[in-house]
């Protein structure tokens, strides 16, 4: 399913809602009811208008700003897993603090879907019932849509369910105060469930919604809902009102959490049941990593796939965006001198199978001796990781574009014989743990100093100067490659990883500019169905309830993730045993962080499973404050191997977001304008 914006019938709707009160006949260029709702043609226009202003979280899409503010977009589909120009924020207070342009619109659009709802039934004879039944749908879910990005944004909202009328009615009639979060989730259940119930099994066009389009992001909000109900644990009622707008009452949100699962698994059940939707193969091979690498990178832009559920069009030269531009590894910047703008952090990276780990799960870099890994080639640490990682994330010394991608941190001229000593050493003691705030440029290393008679490590500082070194066959390497990373310019892998996952690998050099990228975003796809059951089964197991009759949630959840992770070259689970219970909950969850990132499911979902406050990352929560981490690629020149550094990214940046701002701000002067208004509690 695509959805493409027909700007050319949006300006001629830019009279829809317009009125004239001075003359008994209509200006002759306003677009009135009787020519929209006259015929389906007419109606593609009004559908088109409504499409424009969905809340679809896409290359349009940017946490900070929400929706539609920026006109290039692309912000890199940060996941809360990148760091860079373009990401990041997202993950901290600040970024998200600035989420208040949604509200105003979100009512706008809510007026048209209302509207439509209420004119259609006066031209029903000019319809089929099917077609008629699919614009009441089409209604539906677009209520659906803005609710549910309300909802889980703010929690309890003015439940807007007709076309409010001014003058008609006085301004105090047309005052709705804030519902409760709870009824506020039910009316997203209750609107989607409309919206299935008229809409067509197929779109009758490009662009339009259908049945299954609505069940899939019906499972996906009642996934959401459910893990609310379940782990978030503020509550609080409004001042002017005294309605609980955030949280659920204690006495009800169990048996909440459990309707609003079973609401999700089944709702996924059905579109798998259907038969209509498969993962994507067309190029997977058993056994053959090349092929389920490529595989993964095809299905993101491949239109006819058979994983796509929804997806979002764009065309040059009307509607395209900038995401090459912004996001291309620096040594295939394009003409606008972006690039790197989404660094994927190690922690994403550590997620995926086939790395050599430590114990506790991180990136093994040294030996039993406290000495380097050597490696022949920089992309040996990665030679048996599995191939979703790098249809994903483009990490050192990978091709992409025909180009291996030269990401180094610096050059080690040093004494080898013994092993290489960790680099991260001042005045001769080793600082790993960032009792200060360490950069290369500060360690002995670098320096001459300590154990080093003479300086032994060769940096970029910046964007622009460059250490270089010059090998023994005469050749000058310089010090950070091609592509970073640097610490002072924000356009290169300032993570040791760049991103591959919506990178178009065909737009040629020259069309590697802002408004020039063309490729999908692929908003519903098969995957995140079967997750979503997955999910919502684990989560119904472990509630004590009943699977429906024919299904077995650890078993439909076990053929889930077993499909997803074979497809992904990931290594495979030995039995549905492993799913059941907590243990096999966190299995899913991981699942999904793999398979869905940067697709913006990932941090919604660490959002709704209220963990992103208080998970240990990296030894800090993100209530006190945490730091991501990077891999540093180095060159020894004696050894003619290379080494990495596992450390906190070096800018040192800090990410914070406390439990109360899972509920973003009600804008301020929406608040103090309205005597019904409720601001969030403790704001």
């Amino acid at each position: 399913m695509k959805t493409k914006y027909l700007l050319s019938l949006l300006c001629i709707c830019g009279g829809l809602l317009v009125s004239c009160n001075d003359l008994d006949i209509p200006p002759m260029n306003i677009v009135q009811d009787k020519d929209l709702f006259s015929s389906e043609s007419g109606m593609a226009i009004y559908l088109s208008r409504m499409y424009s202003q969905m809340p679809f979280e896409d290359f349009k899409y940017s946490p900070a700003r929400q929706f539609f503010d920026d006109w290039l977009g692309a912000p890199g589909a940060n996941d809360g897993q990148s760091l860079g120009r373009d990401a990041g924020e997202a993950m901290t207070s600040e970024g998200w603090s600035r989420n208040g342009a949604y509200w105003t619109r979100a009512f706008q659009l809510l007026r048209d879907a209302n509207r439509l709802l209420e004119t259609i039934p006066e031209y029903k004879s000019n319809f089929s019932e099917a077609a008629y039944n699919h614009f009441i749908g089409e209604a539906y879910f677009t209520r659906a849509m803005v609710f549910y990005a309300l909802a889980k944004r703010y929690g309890g909202m003015p439940l807007v369910l007709e076309v409010l009328k001014y003058p008609e009615n006085p301004a105090e009639a047309l005052e709705i105060p804030r519902s409760t979060e709870e009824e506020t989730w039910n009316q997203v259940l209750a609107d989607y469930d409309l919206a299935i119930a008229n809409l067509l099994e197929t779109s009758p066009q490009r662009g339009f919604a259908n049945k299954y389009v609505a069940l899939g992001f019906k499972s996906e909000a009642m996934l959401f809902a459910g893990s609310v109900a379940k782990y978030n644990r503020i509550t609080g009622f409004g001042q002017k009102t005294n309605v609980r707008v955030i949280g659920f009452d204690p006495a009800t949100a169990a048996d909440a959490s459990r309707k609003y699962f079973r609401e999700a698994y089944n709702a996924a059940r059905e579109i798998m049941k259907s038969g209509k939707y498969s993962l994507y193969r067309k190029k997977w091979a058993a056994g053959d990593r090349e092929a389920q690498f490529q595989n993964m990178v095809d299905m993101f832009t491949d239109l006819t796939g058979p994983e796509n559920i929804y997806i979002k069009e764009y065309k040059y030269p009307d509607l395209a965006h900038g995401y090459d531009s912004y996001h291309i590894p620096r040594q295939l910047m394009g003409g606008n001198g972006y690039s790197a703008g989404n660094c994927p952090t190690l922690d994403y990276v550590e997620y995926f199978d086939g790395i050599e780990k430590n114990p506790d799960g991180t990136i093994k870099v040294f030996d039993d001796n406290g000495k380097y890994l050597l490696f022949d080639k920089v992309t040996d640490i990665f030679k048996n990781v599995e191939p979703r990682l790098r249809a994903y994330v483009i990490y050192p010394g990978d091709v992409f574009k025909g180009e291996e991608i030269e990401i180094r941190r610096g050059i080690y001229t040093g004494d080898v014989s013994n092993g290489i000593d960790p680099l991260m050493t001042r005045n001769g003691t080793t600082d790993y743990n960032f009792s200060g705030s360490i950069n290369y440029t500060e360690v002995d290393a670098y320096k001459g100093a300590g154990n080093f008679s003479g300086k032994a490590l060769y940096l970029s500082p910046n964007g622009t100067t460059h250490e270089t070194v010059t090998l023994d066959n005469g050749t000058v390497m310089n010090a950070a490659g091609k592509s970073g990373p640097f610490t002072s310019d924000m356009t290169a892998a300032i993570t040791g990883f760049t991103i591959r996952k919506w990178l178009d690998p065909n737009l040629p050099q020259s069309q590697v500019l802002e408004a020039r990228s063309e490729q999908p975003f692929v908003l519903m796809r098969y995957a995140e169905i079967l997750l979503n059951a997955a999910e919502a089964g684990a989560e119904l197991k472990l509630a004590g309830e009943p699977a429906p009759a024919g299904d077995d949630f650890i078993q439909v959840a076990y053929e889930a993730v077993r499909d997803i992770r074979e497809r992904a070259g990931a290594v495979p689970l030995t039995s549905a045993a492993e799913l059941d219970g907590e243990a096999g909950l966190k299995i899913v969850r991981r699942e999904r962080q793999k398979e869905l990132g940067y697709e913006y499911k990932n941090l919604w979902d660490i959002r709704r499973w209220r963990t992103q406050h208080s998970d240990l990352l990296n030894g800090f929560t993100q209530s006190d404050g945490a730091y991501y981490r990077a891999l540093y690629p180095f060159y020894s020149t004696k050894a003619n191997k290379y080494f990495f550094d596992a450390r906190f990214q070096e800018n040192h940046k800090r990410f914070r977001l406390t439990e109360q701002e899972y509920y973003f701000a009600i804008p301020g002067d929406e608040v103090s304008k309205s005597p019904v208004i409720d601001q969030q509690p403790g704001r």
